[in-house]
């Protein structure tokens, strides 16, 4: 009988992990940075221009516990257009939370009077401080964005944006495809579920995910178009995909957002998308990946805002 060949040092192959296994996960994990120094600080320091508000706090045991944070326009007006930017839901991508930290610092402002934002720079900070894509109950977050979802990360945001479900009109979720996630994150992923492992290839440069169900194919391009003047867009591969998606348009792949339980489908805004930086890229520095995302974050609403 053969034997499914072992690609994850955790559980069993071929067997779904059990709490032993998770444990054994967990135990590993270990912190690389802070959130109270990297997020929590330049949070603070925006209450001066914006209003902050906790609207959570993660609670993993002893030692594992994180306020979140979400920051708002401060004189918010029910009349204007409401944007929600949201980075982090996925801790270990590094430009989606300091993009969207930048973004608060330097371009935020321009919206005063105009629309409404609100912007959770970091969904996910267990992960953030472990660089890693799941919480610490191994489950990822951004697949959680569910009625009663098991995800603390994700059932905090939920409540969050429910009096803004039916009146946001654009929501930006950044994101970033790394080399880990099919060195470590990937692998794991199919060992936690007792699946084969089916290696896949990393695109270098930055794409989007659009949503296959509510399309907006002319938004994505013209984020498309802002982010091209800061870093590289990812080319389709030999079959024509991105990450096994088919390339719809340049950069731009679609997924069904809401069954998959994505954090851009906890709205109805008309206009969504999922930024994808490659910060493993040896064509873009760590300050581009975040330069990209804030050009990302400005062209949607300023799209957004013209065609309202």
């Amino acid at each position: 009988m053969n034997t499914p060949e072992r690609f994850h040092p955790i559980g069993i192959p071929g067997q779904p992990w059990g709490a032993s296994e998770k444990a054994q996960w967990r135990a590993q994990q270990r912190v690389q940075r802070r959130y109270v120094d990297d997020v929590q600080a330049t949070v603070d320091a925006l209450r001066e221009r914006f209003d902050v508000e906790q609207y959570g706090q993660l609670d993993y045991g002893p030692g594992e516990t994180y306020p979140l944070y979400a920051v708002r326009s401060r004189d918010w007006n029910g009349a204007l257009p409401t944007m929600l930017v949201t980075g982090g839901v996925h801790g270990y991508e590094t430009s989606g939370v300091h993009g969207a930290l930048q973004f608060l610092e330097q371009r935020a402002g321009d919206y005063a009077g105009k629309a409404n934002l609100l912007v959770v720079p970091c969904v996910s900070p267990w992960g953030y401080e472990r660089i890693h894509r799941w919480n610490a109950d191994a489950l990822d977050p951004n697949r959680s964005f569910r009625a009663d979802s098991p995800a603390q990360e994700s059932a905090a945001l939920i409540a969050l944006v429910v009096p803004l479900k039916d009146r946001a009109l654009m929501h930006i979720d950044l994101h970033e495809t790394t080399d880990s996630d099919e060195s470590e994150f990937r692998p794991a992923l199919a060992a936690r579920d007792g699946k084969p492992y089916e290696p896949g290839e990393i695109p270098d440069g930055f794409y989007l995910v659009d949503d296959s169900e509510r399309r907006q194919p002319d938004f994505q391009r013209a984020v498309i178009a802002a982010v091209a003047a800061v870093t590289h867009i990812a080319p389709a591969d030999a079959q024509g995909e991105i990450i096994g998606s088919p390339v719809v348009a340049e950069g731009v792949i679609e997924y069904p957002v809401k069954s998959l339980g994505l954090c851009t489908g906890i709205t109805e805004a008309r206009y969504t998308t999922i930024t994808e930086v490659y910060p493993d890229s040896p064509k873009a520095t760590p300050q581009q990946c975040n330069d990209a995302q804030v050009a990302a974050v400005v062209a949607a609403i300023d799209y957004a805002l013209t065609h309202a």
